[in-house]
């Protein structure tokens, strides 16, 4: 059975600076704060709801970085969702407009039930990160 990648929406994220703590072990827990996001697609639309929205990425000393984010939307239409996801970041040498690659695993709910649907499915997304690490542009798909 083939996996078939239906296209759900491209988002937009600002991104705070980060904020780094070290850990003893030589991790670095790099803590972004959303500033904002955009969220464009046929079935949803949506900006950042709240400021309680972040990105708590740990880069190990080998500089492989794992996200794990949280972050409440607000739809055009008054709903709110709650999105979660983890992910890995691989940072990119040579192309002055992009510091990383990221690869996620994004998760939403909500209990609007015009947006039920999304509590069901599983979304997979590939972002770029921008040279200055403040720009995070997203597209994202439903897997079916």
């Amino acid at each position: 059975m083939p996996i078939e990648l239906i296209p759900l929406c491209k988002a937009e994220a600002v991104l705070a600076p980060p904020m780094p703590v070290r850990d003893p072990y030589g991790s670095t827990l790099l803590i972004f704060e959303v500033e904002s996001i955009s969220v464009e697609g046929e079935r949803i639309r949506a900006e950042l709801a709240g400021q309680a929205s972040a990105d708590w990425m740990r880069l190990s000393p080998d500089m492989i970085g794992t996200l794990d984010v949280r972050v409440t939307l607000k739809t055009h239409d008054g709903a709110l969702i709650y999105g979660e996801y983890r992910g890995r970041v691989n940072t990119v040498e040579g192309d002055p407009d992009v510091s990383a690659v990221v690869f996620a695993a994004p998760l939403f709910s909500t209990s609007d039930a015009r947006y039920e649907w999304l509590n069901r499915i599983q979304v997979i997304a590939k972002g770029l990160v921008s040279a200055d690490s403040r720009r995070l542009n997203y597209e994202m798909y439903e897997v079916r």
